[in-house]
């Protein structure tokens, strides 16, 4: 049996419920939830503004948070931006450079791994823009490689916007090795960490990618809360995003100036309360350490695949995850219909396309299940989860499927 020593740290585990639905988004330790209840309990103040003691406190805290996720990706404190999501994030950078940067003829090369965050700005740039988008051939595992990425890049890339763990498949892109390769043709990358920031450690001086970004949601942290890195020579090339309050410098009827670093792109009154609650997401991660979780999904999902492979009347689509992402189908049961059991049986997992769309269009399928296992899933909830996918497949059998 796999010990599991933060079960208790998660009040949301009740009731017999089994939570393997985390690619969606995490559950929240109560350490997560008390920094965030002691904001609006006891703080409950803007930032940047005032100079009475709840306000002072509470920027510095905010900032402390900017520095926490700096020193978490290894990157310099002014190029980490807060956001309300990775969603926000990417279209941020699909914005304020893609916009300005990208004009008739240029390729931005992308995926059909893609969550549709990664994707539909990307194309909606290159509609308005001219630029060409080119898809990297996945492999027969329906994996990104160094290989395909070569043969796709061109002196015409401008931009490759990749995702680094796939919120269906869960595979790992051998990011290092397509940024050093698309480096070499100057273009910029923009990677989607969404899946992988809570499975990986990520330095971005290391990785060297342009841009990357991810949510604090899905990393055991509050909603509405992301974070977007990027390369600070490029940070000071672009345009605000959006305007409003606290982006401004200064001011004029004719022409206002820019603060910079990343207030450029923090217009107006941000999620205070989530950037807060990130800080401790993160100490959190990093008191049990990010090596420590990867091992012990990895465990748990190869005691899943273990079970799942002794079932008739299964398919799952992809057996070498390495993120604890499994997708699959009971065979001649829609997934919308088979999620209703799962339902009933107190198991949370998810249906449909997840945002991503073409990697099931690719798998020739319209929709799948998706669990996902992460550092509260224990084998007694893998257990549950195999004997209800069992009865399943009994149950709509009788009922003609």
């Amino acid at each position: 049996m796999i010990k599991n020593q933060w079960i208790k740290d998660f009040p949301q585990i009740k009731n017999g419920n089994v939570y393997l639905d985390t690619a969606a988004t995490s559950l929240k330790p109560l350490a997560v939830i008390n920094t965030v209840n002691h904001y609006y309990k006891n703080l409950s103040s803007n930032i940047h503004r005032g100079m009475y003691e709840a306000a002072i406190e509470t920027t510095e805290k905010y900032e402390e948070t900017r520095e926490t996720v700096a020193k978490f990706i290894n990157s310099k404190v002014d190029e980490v931006i807060y956001t309300r999501g990775t969603t926000s994030a990417l279209n941020l950078v699909a914005y304020a450079y893609g916009f300005n940067n990208l004009k008739p003829g240029d390729e931005i090369i992308v995926s059909e791994l893609e969550h549709h965050s990664s994707f539909l700005p990307w194309q909606y740039v290159a509609k308005k823009t001219g630029a060409i988008l080119k898809f990297i051939e996945l492999n027969q595992e329906g994996r990104i490689t160094t290989e395909a990425f070569k043969k796709v890049i061109s002196n015409k890339t401008k931009v490759v916007a990749l995702t680094y763990v796939s919120n269906v498949m869960g595979y790992i892109t051998p990011m290092k090795e397509i940024i050093d390769i698309a480096h070499i043709y100057d273009a910029i990358v923009v990677v989607d960490a969404a899946q992988a920031i809570q499975h990986l450690a990520i330095d971005v001086v290391d990785l060297d990618c342009d841009f990357l970004a991810f949510s604090g949601h899905k990393m055991l942290g509050p909603t509405g809360i992301g974070i977007l890195y990027g390369k600070e020579r490029l940070l000071k090339q672009m345009e605000p995003f959006q305007y409003g309050g606290d982006m401004n410098e200064d001011v004029e009827k004719v022409e206002s100036t820019w603060k910079r670093g990343p207030q450029k792109f923090e217009a107006g009154t941000m999620p205070i309360a989530s950037v807060l609650g990130l800080k401790t997401a993160i100490d959190y991660i990093e008191n049990i350490g990010v090596e420590n979780i990867h091992n012990y999904i990895t465990n748990i999902h190869r005691y899943a695949l273990e079970k799942l492979s002794k079932i008739d009347g299964l398919t799952v689509y992809n057996k070498t995850s390495e993120t604890g992402i499994i997708s699959f189908n009971l065979d001649h049961i829609p997934s919308h219909d088979a999620i209703t059991y799962f339902a009933q049986n107190k198991i949370a997992i998810r249906a449909g396309q997840h945002c991503a769309k073409l990697i099931c269009d690719w798998l020739g399928i319209y929709s799948c299940l998706r669990a996902s296992i992460y550092i509260y899933n224990t084998e007694n909830d893998i257990d549950k989860f195999v004997e209800t996918i069992k009865e399943a497949i009994a149950y709509f059998k009788e009922l003609g499927f």
